[in-house]
């Protein structure tokens, strides 16, 4: 089950692995550089866009990176077509 603590969980790691800006994240995913610190401090987000975000995480994930093994790893979109 995706949940606020999970994105923010796998968005941590992403910045740390890629050396991005939390806002540059954010921005990438949402096209809102503040919607992730709006999400730490309580803003309310909606599970497709969740799914969305990590989903994009997924497929843009950091080489030699680890995912975090308390949070289910989507399937890239091509394997998932197949």
């Amino acid at each position: 089950m995706l949940t606020v603590a999970a994105l923010t969980s796998v968005v941590s790691v992403y910045c740390q692995s890629s050396g991005l800006a939390e806002a540059t994240v954010s921005s990438r995913l949402f096209n809102d550089g503040k919607r992730l610190s709006e999400v730490r401090r309580g803003a309310d987000i909606g599970i497709r866009r969740v799914e969305r975000a990590m989903q994009w995480m997924s497929e843009n994930w950091p080489d030699g990176a680890d995912w975090p093994g308390d949070v289910p790893r989507p399937r890239p979109a091509q394997e998932a077509a197949e």
